[in-house]
């Protein structure tokens, strides 16, 4: 395959069909993790037999491949997105960053990025997909702090911190109600939002 993307409509349709098998398998991977997500599962899932499965992968293990694949390029396509300036200051950036990771929480979202992280403990290319997530979203938001005139190992150290604030974050479980909590997370991102100096 060239890369240049299909050529004609039977293409198309199979790589529409490959879309539902992928989603289907992000599906599983949220609910049941990587072990759950089975030929057969996803079959009786989307009512479907298997072999319409095997006329669109080689095995299992393309399919994770190919999940793997869709997850990194779409998280790395996101992060990009919403870390571009366009019109705004870097602060207002990081703001709406924030404001995106912690208001309006998704947790088909984040149950698939935990099942993925699960994953990469074990197998290689799970790691290497998680890294290079990691890597663009440190990057991305890292340009945004020197942005707001970080030097370049402030800049990576406060990038570091803001990640483990929006992803530690989702995860605690607060004995506050809904709007305590937002209040909390409002106060932090103060703090990592601050000018610098």
């Amino acid at each position: 395959m060239n890369g240049a993307g299909p050529d004609t409509k039977a293409e198309t349709r199979t790589d529409t069909r490959s879309e539902f098998w992928i989603a289907a398998g992000f599906n599983e991977i949220a609910r049941t993790g990587v072990e759950g997500v089975r030929v057969e599962v996803l079959a009786k899932n989307l009512g479907v037999t298997k072999g319409g499965f095997y006329r669109r992968f080689r095995d299992r293990a393309a399919l994770l491949e190919a999940m793997l694949e869709s997850w990194s390029h779409g998280r790395i396509a996101a992060i990009e997105k919403h870390a571009s300036l366009d019109g705004t200051t870097a602060r207002e950036r990081l703001r709406a960053l924030i404001e995106l990771y912690s208001e309006r929480m998704n947790t088909e979202g984040m149950s698939i990025e935990l099942a993925i992280r699960q994953w990469a403990r074990s197998d290689e290319l799970a790691a290497n997909a998680v890294a290079s997530v990691d890597a663009a979203r440190l990057k991305n938001v890292g340009q945004l702090y020197r942005a707001t005139g970080l030097p370049p190992e402030e800049a990576d150290a406060q990038a570091f911190l803001f990640y483990c604030f929006v992803f530690g974050q989702s995860l605690l479980f607060l004995e506050r109600g809904p709007r305590k909590r937002a209040q909390l997370v409002a106060k932090s991102a103060e703090k990592l939002l601050r000018d610098p100096g």
